[in-house]
């Protein structure tokens, strides 16, 4: 399967800012069975590569915490069944 028929948009809104943008899962997955890392594209602004460790988002860019949050739940929601 190529990667673009992966990827999948995201929008949400945060301090009262509406974000919208697209995610595109690695190929490489996790213990779980989900990718492990993805590359998030925000407000057509690279935002990184969003990971889930120890039970928490992280990214690999100077990004604040709650708004790493937000993208996470989002991620989470597409993977909800």
């Amino acid at each position: 399967m190529a990667s673009e028929e992966k990827m999948f948009d995201i929008s949400f809104e945060a301090d009262g800012i509406k974000y919208t943008g697209w995610v595109n899962p690695s190929d490489k997955l996790n213990d779980a069975g989900i990718p492990a890392s993805f590359h998030v594209v925000l407000n057509e602004t690279s935002f990184g590569y969003l990971s889930y460790n120890n039970n928490e988002w992280s990214v690999n860019e100077d990004r604040p915490e709650a708004l790493t949050k937000q993208v996470g739940k989002a991620i989470e929601k597409h993977y909800a069944v």
